[in-house]
Parts: structure tokens; sequence; C-alpha cells
């Protein structure tokens, strides 16, 4: 089953499923799905209980759903188009890291395979999104990561992985401060309100609420 084959609802569902644990968060529960999608439970029940029947998900009465190999394979599609969308949308049209997440939203329900793979094919095969996501590719292998969170790193050299791209407030205060997928930084201090870095040199505060949205990998010192 391809990902143009089931509804725009049910391509969503997955795609909030698997995304909701890639960076180490907990299974979607059907009332998260409900706030995420601006719904009732009732409604996200009886969606759930069509992917289910489509052997999409696996549902266990009071836990979270999982996603079957079939949901996954539809679920890694839209993840691959949309941050194929979104990356095409900064390189190709101009737009802003914290402009792309919504357009992406609309235009990865339209797009075909075909041209997803003429997108990928232009850009030269990227492997991660603006925001540092792993792209995943044609054959549903996404690359995975053990990241370290801005909020909780100890004091070092790092460099910046992935920032989320939840809220675009967040984005554009980051990127303002210079933290950006690839950047290196230095951290200098963490506390339960602030963390502050080093980034080329300039020291930068940044509020615990902004650092929660960073990912971070250890650098690796040059032999």
């Amino acid at each position: 089953m391809r990902a143009g084959e089931v509804s725009e609802v049910s391509q969503d569902y997955l795609k909030a499923i698997w995304s909701a644990q890639e960076w180490g968060g907990d299974p979607m529960t059907a009332t998260e799905l409900a706030n995420r999608f601006g719904t009732t439970k009732a409604n996200v029940t009886e969606v759930l209980k069509r992917l289910d029947e489509l052997d999409l998900i696996t549902r266990v009465p009071y836990r979270p759903p999982v996603l079957t190999e079939r949901g996954r394979t539809i679920a890694l599609s839209m993840v691959r188009r949309h941050r194929l969308i979104e990356t095409f949308l900064v390189e190709s049209l101009g737009y802003g890291w914290d402009e792309v997440h919504d357009e992406a939203e609309i235009l990865e329900h339209a797009a075909s395979d075909r041209l997803i793979d003429r997108i990928d094919a232009f850009l030269g095969h990227p492997t991660s999104d603006p925001h540092g996501d792993p792209i995943p590719g044609a054959d549903g292998h996404v690359d995975s990561h053990t990241p370290t969170l801005l909020t909780e790193a100890a004091a070092g050299p790092y460099t910046v992985l992935r920032v989320s791209d939840a809220d675009p407030q967040t984005l554009g205060k980051l990127a303002e401060a210079g933290v950006l997928p690839g950047a290196a930084l230095e951290v200098v201090d963490c506390s339960d309100d602030e963390v502050s870095v080093s980034i080329d040199g300039k020291r930068e505060t940044i509020a615990a609420a902004l650092a929660a949205a960073v990912y971070l990998r250890t650098a690796v010192s040059a032999s």
C-alpha cells in the first residue's frame, strides 16, 4: 500500500505517530492525537479503528497505537515528502526556515512520488532538511541519531544537529543567536532557566524554553 492509497487524514495520523518518537519522545496517545489535530477523542478513535482495519497500526486498549510495517512505510513516505518540500522551498524559492512547515503540510499531500523523486534529484539528494531532520530515502531508510538536548548538555564543544520546527518564533530567535544546524558551539553553563553558550567567540544566553528545541552532537576533535 502506498501513501496515495489512503486518505490525507490517515497520512497525517501515521506521520504524527512515527514522528513523535523519532527524537526520543513518548508514543502518542489518543488524547495527544486529538490535541494535535484539534479534534475529539471520539473522532481519533474512529480514525484509529480504520487504520487498524487497514493493517496500518496495531491497537491495544488503553495503550498508544503502534505502526505496523505497512503503516511505517507510509509514515516515512510522508516524512520524506514533507522534508524534501521544506528543503526545496528554502534552497530554491528563498523561504525562511521558519516559514516552510505549514506550506509543506499542505503540499506533501498533493505531490506525487515521481515529483518528490525529481525534487530529491534536483537538490542533489540532501540528507537532512533545513531544521536538521534526516530525510528518509526512497527505500524508506532513515538515519537515526542519539542526540543531547541543549538543556541537558555538559560544558564542552558540540555541533548543532537539529532544531525542532514546532514553533516558528523559536526558530527565528535561535537563528538570530546563530543556533543553526551544523553550527559549532561551546556550552559554557546550564541552569534551569537558561543556557550560556559561545558561538564564533560570541557569548549567547539562551532561555531554557528556546534551548529545549535544540539537539546537539558531541564535537569530534581533529586528530
